[in-house]
């Protein structure tokens, strides 16, 4: 291929750092989709760096460590929404170190006068946390100033055809789209539901994914508190459920006591594009067209986004050389 330039299917937090590395080596990049910031799936995700729902770990950990290490460089940058504090997982019962444990900086084991009542083991490390309204608008922001166009269409992409006629090189990175787009029967939504409140003074994020909270999470910002949560397959429902939302008050109270002082400032639903594994390959289509594929990340498009990113400007270079 000779083309340099490239079209990216989907303006979430996959698609936008996909187009900025493209923009960075010389690529001529567009973005296009049906829902642009601030209203995609990853302007309401929890946002922090933490490899959830995602698979293959022998895939995942190289992405999710060089992410990581992006992520610790976007830190010393004021106002763009990315901020570090220590990610606290309890269990009710003895755990290995888990998978990912070479991406990070330091990692510790929680002592046992450290955890709440009825844990047993723990483990401790710092991590990424991302304001996402303000992150996503600072990659936006990054990718126009590069030369980047974003364009919204008027409806959702039902058949790759729609688009790949006329261009020679797409980056598919449409997440839960790739479903119908591609006919993708592995992709499935994992419903998430999430609870604002104010934050009582909490600086580390507590996770509880196997207990009997499970699925519980606190993620304390400056000042409020993100509160989780839920990992629901196959549910497309974006309402919001009461019940579930006094549920995850209930759950993270017992986790952290100081939220029962919290005050409630709302409540969200996001759908994250589940996958039996990360699709990241390319695709040659009848017509010339030439697909990168990067969706299915789950609960991880945040950690593993840079990775990611770097792993298709290294498939991409690789048809131009």
């Amino acid at each position: 291929m000779k083309d340099n330039k490239a079209l990216v299917l989907g303006c979430g937090v996959i698609g936008l750092t996909s187009g900025i590395r493209l923009l960075e080596n010389g690529f001529e990049v567009e973005i296009v989709a049906a829902n642009i910031p601030p209203d995609t799936t990853s302007n309401v995700a929890t946002a922090y760096w933490y490899p959830f729902r995602v698979s293959p770990p022998e895939k995942v950990l190289p992405w999710a460590a060089f992410t990581y290490d992006r992520y610790m460089e976007l830190s010393e940058i004021p106002e763009i929404g990315v901020g570090v504090f220590n990610f606290v997982q309890i269990f009710d019962h003895k755990v290995d170190d888990p998978f990912w444990r070479p991406a990070v900086k330091t990692f510790g084991r929680v002592g046992k006068d450290e955890l709440p009542p009825g844990y047993v083991d723990g483990y401790i490390a710092p991590i990424a946390r991302i304001e996402t309204q303000i992150y996503i608008e600072y990659l936006v922001n990054r990718f126009v100033e590069l030369g980047g166009r974003i364009t919204k269409l008027d409806k959702e992409i039902e058949k790759i055809e729609e688009i790949s006629a006329g261009n020679r090189l797409v980056i598919n990175c449409s997440g839960l789209g790739a479903g119908k787009i591609f006919n993708d029967k592995e992709v499935f939504p994992i419903r998430g539901q999430l609870v604002k409140t104010t934050n009582p003074g909490l600086k580390d994020c507590i996770n509880e994914e196997e207990g009997p909270l499970a699925v519980s999470y606190i993620v304390p910002h400056g000042s409020y508190c993100i509160l989780g949560g839920t990992a629901e397959d196959n549910d497309w429902s974006l309402e919001i459920d009461p019940r579930t939302s006094e549920e995850i008050l209930r759950k993270c109270r017992v986790l952290d006591p100081r939220l029962n002082e919290a005050e409630v400032l709302g409540e969200r639903v996001g759908l994250r594009p589940g996958r039996t594994e990360v699709r990241l390959e390319i695709e040659r289509l009848p017509n010339n067209s030439v697909i990168i594929h990067n969706y299915g990340h789950g609960g991880a498009g945040f950690t593993l986004s840079w990775g990611c990113a770097e792993e298709v400007l290294k498939l991409t270079e690789g048809l131009f050389n």
